[in-house]
């Protein structure tokens, strides 16, 4: 999962406007190539000049395919993507967050890929995330970055005040505390954000929902307990007080790479960032560690990352291109560039060379990756995350209590899996 940068939506917006989108309508010159367009959801500052360069490197090794690169904001492309696809406008590829996958491929936006040269090499990815990227055993997307959430701390504060990584939510209270006592800074920031909160239900035994049963679990016992355990860290010593403002994700982010906090939870698509803070100058100062486990002493966090996919609405030439120039984002050798270059996880193993695994936050998240949880096979699943993000910004805030929040999101939710009892 990742946050789109909202200065870039202006320029996005313009040039979508003036894109040629997928199918035969691409402005392709009679007997020249075949132009393609991307959208690519990444970073505008951080990661997408690597992804211009290389599809600068594909077009030189293929003459015959032009990319059309577009970076579209990523807290905007998933309704620009659905408006397009419904008009037969989409563009012929989506660096499409594994939510949104089998979401689109339920609606017949993108193409199966199976036996096709894009997954040529499937056996190279990880199982779990090629499972993702499926609906209804036909598979929609190629990995192409993978993430999960991780505890990352400040190894000089917690040095300083003696304590370690924390294994558990009560530990990381206990260790809280002491980081304000000997450093004078809060030892934990936690976000409001229903994906940051959802490890709190894995530590539960929980879930959202219970996909199997077709049943709405959010208000489940172990769901409340985890949720209870959530809202307990806004509040005693070196706890920072939830921030409800619309910049809260900036803020945390900020405070935690200047030394203000000691740690935060996080995904690596901010590695890059962290190193760009006073307090990780020092590269190897950036510990990270599995998020803290539950009650039941179980840890985890949902898988994220991203897929390549191919729009079901462009011409046989435009999807033949496509599935060449994913083929080719995709390989072990331009996944190790992103890594090196992006500081991203590469999706298959065979990416993760010895120069990769030099980068210590990489090395990090590989090493809780084990700990990810694989999302349900639920086209729905990641809105799911939409009405909780607005409950819980009010139990955070204390204008609603726990029990009243979390049975209003589960009244949204019922609106968004009608089939599913409660």
């Amino acid at each position: 999962m990742r946050r789109g940068i909202a200065a870039t939506a202006l320029v996005a917006s313009l040039a979508l406007a003036a894109t040629a989108c997928g199918g035969s309508d691409s402005g392709d010159e009679a007997g020249g190539p075949v132009t393609i367009t991307w959208w690519d959801t990444s970073n505008a500052t951080n990661e997408a000049p690597t992804y211009k360069a290389l599809v600068k490197e594909f077009e030189a090794a293929n003459k015959d395919v032009k990319v059309n690169y577009v970076n579209v904001p990523f807290d905007q492309a998933q309704n620009k993507f659905d408006t397009a696809a419904g008009s037969k406008g989409a563009p012929d590829v989506l660096r499409s967050e594994v939510g949104w996958t089998p979401a689109f491929a339920k609606k017949g936006f993108f193409a199966p890929l199976d036996g096709t040269e894009a997954l040529a090499e499937q056996d190279k990815f990880q199982p779990s995330l090629i499972e993702q990227a499926k609906y209804e055993g036909k598979t929609y997307g190629v990995p192409f970055t993978t993430d999960t959430l991780a505890l990352v701390y400040n190894k000089a504060l917690f040095e300083k005040a003696g304590v370690e990584a924390p294994k558990t939510w009560d530990d990381l209270k206990k260790a809280a505390a002491t980081i304000k006592d000997k450093t004078g800074v809060d030892g934990y920031w936690g976000s409001t954000q229903a994906y940051y909160a959802q490890s709190f239900l894995y530590g539960e035994g929980a879930d959202t929902v219970d996909v199997d049963a077709k049943k709405i679990t959010v208000t489940s016992p172990d769901a409340k307990k985890g949720y209870g355990t959530w809202q307990g860290l806004f509040k005693g010593k070196g706890l920072h007080k939830a921030d409800t403002t619309a910049d809260a994700y900036a803020h945390i982010q900020e405070a935690f790479v200047s030394g203000k906090v000691a740690s935060i939870v996080q995904g690596p698509w901010e590695i890059t960032n962290f190193y760009k803070g006073s307090a990780f100058k020092d590269k190897n100062n950036l510990g990270i560690a599995t998020v803290p486990a539950g009650s039941t002493g179980k840890a985890g966090a949902p898988t994220g990352g991203h897929n390549l996919s191919v729009y079901a609405g462009s011409d046989k030439a435009h999807q033949e291109a496509s599935l060449k120039f994913v083929k080719f984002m995709t390989s072990a050798k331009t996944q190790e560039t992103i890594a090196l270059k992006n500081s991203t996880l590469p999706t298959r193993e065979d990416a993760y060379t010895a120069e990769v695994k030099a980068d210590p936050g990489i090395a990090g998240y590989q090493g809780v990756l084990s700990a990810a949880q694989p999302r349900p096979a639920l086209p729905e699943y990641s809105s799911l995350w939409v009405p909780l993000d607005d409950e819980l910004l009010e139990i955070a805030s204390g204008k609603e209590s726990l029990d009243k929040g979390l049975g209003d999101a589960e009244t949204a939710i019922t609106k968004l899996v009608p089939d599913f009892s409660k």
